[in-house]
């Protein structure tokens, strides 16, 4: 039997799973580890964290399952997207990594336009200059840290510094690339127009594979260190999304999934390039060779439910350790007593600033139509539903480029939930369904190293066989009908909104 391992690299943890070649989960293990906030809009996190929770967490998979090393063929690296991080000559890591979420860099968003020009930036790279890409956060170096980018000669994503511990190899793919506004999206290259313009040297980036190309091998020391053979490959593996559609068996036309995890996404396949001339959805190159993505992302969506736990609700942790259950188990039983609307309360999910469908890094969340007889149940419910309407937002910007999804997909820990898939299925109007598999990036990954070792022909042969629908939801139309209600308002407040929120910001 052969095994492939796939690797997730998420904000809170680091998830390792070891399958066997028909994609059957033989061991996982995980690590969290922290996210640094040193000021307000600021999000870091330790590059050294990311090593160390895939080293330990390989070795344990590899260690419990008895599995004889020269049997793992290939490994993938699924990672989260965007973040940056800063290499110098000896190969050190200069800075804590600037990670997906920051929203520190409006200014040289600016100076990204301003050099490249707002179509031309759009038409290369498929996107607007954004806070949360990499180009900006590389200025953002450049302009406040001088010293350090003097330093820098290898700049990594963050899976891709994974990817250099355990092989050795500089290398990224087209992915996790396209997310940093320089990459050439519709020719699938490192764009010199950009790179020129905004004055980066082309040395300090990696070389650019297709995912399922093998990018290198394990090291010998990383061998000793993880249990793994110096045969094993490693491929090219993909952003956390593109990663999760291969894991969800989003890899043909006409398939989308959702996935509520820290940040929320909208993804649908397309085997041609549509890139939107108004920069609200992102255009990548997906893990499908020849194939791109469209995305709409939401950024805090399950942060928005485990911001609103994690502070309000110690109640229900404590109740949740009483009867040896997971807190959101008694959360989800609450909110199920709660009609459509939350008793009318809206909450906007913008503890982070919003990307899809409005950049703007100063907007912040509100729970709006607060009222005496509401309980704490009113207000989780709305935080879910609120988190919700951005998605929607999302799904009718992709009907609005004419992206036809014929099948939604639901995937990350919100996913999870029956009522937030009912909340997802009345709003897009559609069926949504889970996949049997719960492995979602992790498992997508190690079907790009199966393909990349040679065991699966291409990424669809492999998704058709090992990925299979689970659960599925169907819409209500009686909750569709108010929902659209209450999305209309949810839509006004942010425009009745957004000039506040600029005044809030610019308060020293």
């Amino acid at each position: 039997m052969n095994y492939l391992i796939g690797i997730d690299l998420g904000t809170s943890a680091t998830k390792t799973v070891l399958f066997d070649e028909n994609g059957e989960v033989i061991e996982s293990a995980s690590k969290e580890y922290p996210m640094y906030t040193p000021h307000n809009g600021w999000a870091e996190q330790r590059p050294e964290d990311w090593r160390d929770a895939a080293i330990e967490t390989i070795a344990a998979v590899v260690k419990k399952s008895g599995v004889n090393a020269e049997d793992i063929k290939g490994l993938g690296i699924s990672g989260q997207m965007h973040g940056l991080v800063m290499l110098d000559e000896d190969c050190n890591v200069i800075r804590p990594s600037i990670i997906w979420c920051d929203q520190r860099t409006a200014k040289e968003c600016d100076e990204i336009t301003e050099k490249v020009g707002k179509e031309r930036l759009i038409e290369i790279t498929a996107n607007p200059a954004l806070t949360g890409f990499t180009a900006s956060k590389i200025l953002w170096v450049r302009n406040n840290e001088p010293e350090n980018y003097a330093r820098c000669r290898h700049i990594l994503l963050p899976k891709d510094y994974v990817r250099y511990i355990l092989t050795g190899e500089f290398a990224t793919e087209v992915s996790d690339a396209s997310g940093m506004q320089l990459l050439d999206v519709p020719n699938r290259c490192w764009s010199d127009e950009v790179l020129e313009k905004l004055d980066i040297d082309k040395s300090m980036l990696a070389k650019v594979y297709e995912s399922p190309e093998i990018t290198g091998y394990i090291t010998p020391e990383m061998a000793q260190l993880t249990g793994l053979s110096t045969k094993t490959c490693v491929v090219g593996g993909a952003g956390d999304n593109a990663a999760a559609a291969v894991g969800t068996g989003v890899v043909k036309d006409g398939k989308a999934f959702t996935t509520i995890g820290t940040s929320g996404v909208v993804f649908a396949h397309t085997s041609n390039i549509s890139i939107d001339p108004r920069g609200r959805v992102h255009t990548f190159c997906c893990a499908v060779p020849g194939a791109w993505h469209i995305m709409g992302v939401t950024q805090a969506a399950g942060h928005s439910l485990k911001w609103f736990r994690d502070n309000f609700c110690q109640d229900y942790i404590a109740e949740a350790e009483k009867q040896g259950c997971d807190p959101y188990d008694l959360i989800n039983a609450d909110i199920d007593n709660v009609p459509v609307g939350s008793n009318k309360i809206i909450y906007l999910p913008y503890l982070n600033g919003e990307r899809t469908p409005h950049l703007d890094p100063d907007c912040r969340g509100v729970f709006f139509g607060l009222s005496s007889m509401h309980t704490k149940a009113d207000t989780l419910r709305a935080v879910m539903e609120g988190v919700s309407y951005s998605l929607k937002d999302c799904n009718d910007i992709l009907i609005e480029m004419g992206t036809k999804v014929d099948a939604m997909m639901a995937c990350g820990g919100g996913g999870k939930s029956p009522i937030w898939r009912q909340m997802l299925a009345d709003m897009y109007d559609c069926n949504v369904m889970t996949v049997s598999a719960t492995e979602g990036p992790a498992l997508g990954v190690a079907i790009l190293a199966g393909v990349g070792a040679g065991i699966y022909d291409s990424v669809e042969a492999a998704c058709d066989k090992m990925i299979h629908t689970d659960k599925e939801c169907a819409p209500i139309p009686e909750n569709t009908k108010k929902y659209n209600e209450y999305h209309k308002i949810y839509k006004a407040l942010y425009d009745s909104l957004k000039d506040q929120y600029k005044a809030l910001a610019a308060i020293d």
